[in-house]
């Protein structure tokens, strides 16, 4: 089977990336730039991940889509929610901080973009960083989602790519310990909100990394 991985060189998407190279021929990784903080550092991080495992790699510009963004994530006017590690599992909380940090129809956008480079290209399966722990907050991680994304892609495109996500049912500790045994580049991950020298270890994103990998 050949791929297109989606691959912000976070905790989510450089497991899936890791597991695709094992179950797919992966044609292209895409990263996109929608304005977010953290852009430059998932670009350079993915950058590296693709050259170690010699796979192509593209940056999509979404300049519109950071135009109409009026979240922290991409505002940086405004400040990112920050949650004890305690608080994690809090929905109350949790969801008060997804919607600090949402992107409209983020995730919708990727996967359709790498859509038409799945049929461009003649892959079968778009590869995804998603994780039961943030699906609960974020309904654009979860497996209903996935389902009716792919009954999109029926009426789309003519080739019929699948989204694919080896972690769907996985929390972040269970992709960290699939990650160690597929000797994943943890040393190349970025899954911090900011852009900074080192990760803030503040944001919602660090906290959940660093629970993951057990400090």
């Amino acid at each position: 089977m050949k791929s297109i991985v989606l691959l912000s060189s976070g905790l989510d998407s450089t497991v899936n990336f890791c597991k695709a190279l094992r179950e797919t021929n992966i044609l292209k990784a895409l990263t996109f730039d929608y304005g977010q903080r953290a852009a430059q550092r998932e670009i350079e991080g993915a950058q590296k991940i693709c050259a170690r495992y010699s796979v192509a790699h593209e940056v999509i510009q979404l300049e519109w889509l950071s135009r109409i963004t009026k979240t922290a994530l991409v505002d940086k006017t405004q400040d990112l929610p920050q949650l004890q590690t305690s608080e994690l599992d809090d929905l109350s909380k949790t969801n008060l901080s997804a919607q600090s940090v949402w992107v409209p129809n983020r995730n919708g956008v990727f996967i359709h973009v790498a859509a038409s480079f799945a049929e461009s290209l003649g892959a079968q399966a778009i590869v995804v960083g998603f994780n039961a722990e943030e699906a609960k907050t974020f309904p654009d991680n979860s497996a209903p989602f996935i389902e009716k994304i792919n009954q999109s892609l029926e009426y789309s495109t003519l080739s019929h790519p699948k989204v694919v996500c080896y972690t769907q049912a996985f929390n972040k500790k269970e992709m960290a310990h699939l990650g160690r045994e597929l000797q994943a580049p943890f040393d190349l991950m970025w899954s911090c909100y900011e852009s900074g020298e080192k990760p803030c270890r503040k944001c919602e994103s660090c906290k959940r990394f660093y629970r993951a990998l057990g400090n």
